[in-house]
């Protein structure tokens, strides 16, 4: 059986589990397994430019790994709706914005694409939330669209 994480939406209570994909991006696996050795709560916000997708940074007390280090693997631009995935933006990589971002961000519904400022941006899917979990889930994900950012818990499911 395939390792799990839980998201939760804190005010809400609805969640869903992630299967990890530790066949096609076992070191993006790991290094996000071992990262989330505690729980974390964080806001998630909703994508601008890439369709139906919600992320969330990680924290300086999850940031326990070189991000430039992580291989590319089992990466897309066209994700399809309950794909997770790692995004690394390096400090000063786009014009004008001088912050870094370590990014879990998982894609709720149909039409999504990765495609930010600087264009096409292939990221690593290292995940996908349980079809069963995926609609009840997807439905807070699209009402932060509406009344925006909610916190978020990423935590390993036991």
């Amino acid at each position: 059986m395939a390792r799990l994480l839980r998201f939760t939406y804190v005010d809400s209570g609805v969640s869903g589990r992630v299967a990890l994909n530790e066949t096609l991006a076992p070191k993006t696996v790991e290094t996000i397994w071992n990262a989330l050795h505690q729980p974390i709560t964080e806001l998630a916000f909703h994508a601008m430019f890439a369709g139906p997708e919600i992320m969330i940074g990680l924290p300086p007390s999850a940031q326990t790994f070189d991000p430039r280090a992580l291989p590319a693997e089992n990466q897309t631009v066209i994700p399809t709706p309950g794909d997770v995935l790692w995004f690394y933006q390096a400090p000063h990589m786009m014009k004008g914005l001088p912050d870094e971002f370590w990014e879990i961000g998982m894609f709720y519904g149909d039409g999504g694409r990765v495609f930010g400022p600087l264009g096409w941006t292939p990221v690593t899917m290292f995940g996908r939330m349980l079809p069963e979990d995926l609609p009840a889930f997807a439905k807070e994900c699209a009402d932060i669209r509406l009344r925006g950012a909610k916190r978020l818990e990423v935590r390993r499911e036991a």
